[in-house]
């Protein structure tokens, strides 16, 4: 019995292989026709999904504006018969109809049934077109579930109508016709391809429709849609006609915001001897970079060699431009920088284009990239020098934005070394054991006497420390490397715990409230300045928000048998002396040098206990935040000239006492 076993399935296997092997010519399918686009539509407009629904409206509405291209026709409609049907016109010449000498049908027939068919491939009927290269139309056909094909042209009226690609009946003459002259394509999408939804987006249609206006400013393309599908801020009536182009596409794009520069930047050159190029840009603030770029009136969603060429062009000539002034400055801008938060719009046409995929999303062809290149470049250069207020004001734009994108990656090389030291936290920070932020203080004192004193002094469940090393870095004066380089302003944000500048988030703050505790004479005056000037530079969220205070600790210790007073000053010590020791000569009076001499308790007691401190809230004078930012810059920047006037306006102000 095992053995009889064994041989039924040793012959089983035999079987299987036998059916796995036997690959004859039997095997082999051929698809027929419009066959392989029903079977794999994929292939021919990238899917079937509501991207690859709206392309078929492309393909239509290409030849129609391939005829434009051509100057054969200057009118185009586009008529949204119901949510899935949809009828595209143009005035051009009309598809050819006479019989075609190796179909023996109409050419009309024969463009709409057959793959790779078309007048595109002659030398003489388009010399740039965007369409398919005669693939387009009949892709579409073979994907609707049915289509209807009107024809004008030699004084005579033709129709004819599809189903899935297939002919429902011939071409014939008919005694009326919706149009006088051109081609009339209307079609409905196949539920059977495209099963998730064959209605169309007007929206969609209707931005499209704008795009080709805007392209080719000798155009008028008329929008019917019924008021039904007219989506929000979409009309059911629209003449799209744009005299001034991509200048008028490039301020509908960017109405809402203000420009950086006053003149866009515009360019209109032959490429070579048939093709030729279109471009316009502007840099705007707070602004998500727009990069539109077109071939042969086709949308390159993913751009191509004719927008790296365009960028390349402008970023080489702005480049070789601001070396001569700025080498340094200029050194640190990169394309992010230009561009960043630019409007771009490129159209241009040329011979034969090679694109990626057939849905033609991104433009291949490599000679008319280098052309626009150059081209570009050689433009951009001349204008820049001619606009040197605009080339300034250009290179500032693009110079902070290079500081804002250095600063950020050193705030990620901090964020890095934040979350590695999370558990052991900066320096020497004593952190307190709180959890969360309500009722937390994080003092910042100056030098490590201080430092120890506080430490013995402070609450240890709500009360943090972490000492400075005397006077840290002006943040105001320095370059953006050298603060994100500094060890003290390293730890600072690590104790702190929270991002910097506009990634503020006062949900991060480990403390609520932040104090500067330092000595209560001129060198501590200077110190709690430059901490002030980090948190304005640095932080001014934070210092908006309430949390960034001044400790004010005594200079003075007044003293007399049991009584003890301490004062912040002068002008305090005398008050003290005439109200609670009456103007006595016998008062103790000692000064203190600094915190550091401080025992703990008296810290505790004068500066650090919120019973009996004082604490000055630093804030922002919101009324007039220019005036702000100008003293800052004339105290704290770069120039000592503003100082030094400064000191000249107010010097009379101070008396010698002060001085003292």
């Amino acid at each position: 019995m095992p053995k009889k076993t064994a041989k039924k399935k040793s012959s089983t296997k035999k079987q299987a292989r036998s059916s796995k092997t036997n690959y004859t010519a039997k095997d082999i399918e051929v698809l027929e026709g419009l066959e392989p686009v029903r079977k794999r539509p994929g292939m021919y407009v990238g899917g079937t999904d509501n991207t690859a629904l709206h392309h078929l409206v492309s393909e239509v509405l290409d030849n129609s504006m391939d005829e434009v291209v051509a100057k054969h026709a200057n009118k185009v409609e586009i008529k949204l018969i119901n949510s899935n049907t949809i009828e595209i016109s143009d005035n051009g010449r009309g598809i050819p109809v006479d019989k075609h000498p190796k179909f023996k049908v109409s050419a009309a027939e024969v463009i709409m049934t057959t793959l790779h068919s078309g007048g595109k491939f002659s030398e003489g009927s388009y010399k740039t077109s965007g369409g398919l290269h005669g693939v387009g139309v009949s892709v579409v056909n073979a994907l609707s579930k049915n289509l209807i094909l009107e024809i004008a042209r030699d004084k005579k009226c033709y129709y004819q109508t599809y189903a899935q690609g297939v002919p429902k009946s011939k071409l014939k003459i008919v005694k009326k016709n919706s149009i006088t002259k051109g081609t009339k394509i209307t079609f409905t999408p196949d539920p059977e391809i495209f099963t998730d939804n064959t209605d169309f987006d007007s929206s969609i249609i209707y931005n499209m429709a704008k795009s080709k206006a805007y392209l080719i400013p000798n155009v008028e393309i008329n929008w019917i849609c019924p008021k039904a599908l007219a989506k929000k801020n979409i009309p059911t009536k629209d003449k799209l006609h744009y005299s001034d182009g991509i200048r008028d596409y490039l301020n509908s794009v960017t109405s809402t915001n203000d420009s950086v520069i006053d003149d866009a930047f515009y360019i209109n050159e032959k490429i070579n001897d048939a093709g030729s190029m279109e471009g316009i840009i502007n840099w705007y603030d707070f602004f998500e970079p727009i990069a539109n770029s077109y071939c042969n009136t086709i949308i390159t969603p993913q751009g191509g060699t004719h927008e790296n060429g365009f960028k390349q062009g402008l970023f080489k000539a702005f480049k070789d431009y601001t070396k001569l002034k700025y080498e340094k400055k200029s050194n640190q801008i990169n394309q992010e920088d230009l561009f960043g938060s630019s409007a771009s719009i490129l159209s241009i046409f040329i011979e034969n284009p090679e694109f990626q995929g057939q849905t033609k999303e991104k433009l291949s062809s490599v000679e008319p990239g280098k052309n626009i290149e150059a081209k570009t470049k050689q433009i951009f250069e001349s204008w820049l020098a001619k606009k040197r207020q605009t080339a300034e004001v250009l290179f500032n734009y693009a110079y902070n934005r290079s500081q804002l994108r250095l600063q950020n990656r050193s705030d990620q090389n901090i964020e890095k070394q934040i979350k590695r030291k999370r558990t052991t936290l900066p320096g020497k920070l004593a952190d307190c054991s709180k959890d969360g932020n309500k009722g937390t203080e994080l003092f910042l004192v100056e030098g490590d006497s201080a430092g120890g004193s506080a430490k013995q002094a402070r609450d240890r469940v709500s009360q943090a420390i972490l000492p400075l090393r005397g006077k840290i870095l002006n943040v105001i004066s320095a370059t953006k490397d050298k603060i994100n380089a500094n060890q003290e302003i390293i730890d600072l944000i690590q104790a702190l715990g929270c991002k910097r500048g506009d990634k503020y988030n006062s949900k991060d703050l480990r403390y609520e409230k932040v104090i500067v505790m330092t000595d209560a004479d001129v060198d501590g005056a200077h110190i709690s300045t430059l901490i002030m000037s980090f948190f304005y530079n640095e932080y001014p969220k934070l210092i908006e928000d309430g949390h960034l205070y001044l400790a004010v600790p005594p200079l003075y210790k007044l003293s007399k048998g049991p009584k003890v007073f301490y004062a912040t000053d002068d002008s305090h010590k005398d008050k003290l002396i005439k109200t609670e020791f009456n103007n006595s000569q016998n008062v103790d009076i000692s000064r203190f040098k600094g915190l550091g001499e401080m025992m703990p308790a008296q810290l505790k007691e004068t500066t650090m206990s919120p019973e009996n401190r004082i604490l000055l809230k630093v804030e922002i004078n919101k009324l007039d935040k220019k005036k702000t930012a100008k003293s800052v810059d004339a105290l704290m920047g770069k120039k000592p000239e503003l100082r030094f006037k400064f000191i000249q306006d107010n010097s009379q102000k101070i008396t010698a006492s002060e001085i003292i």
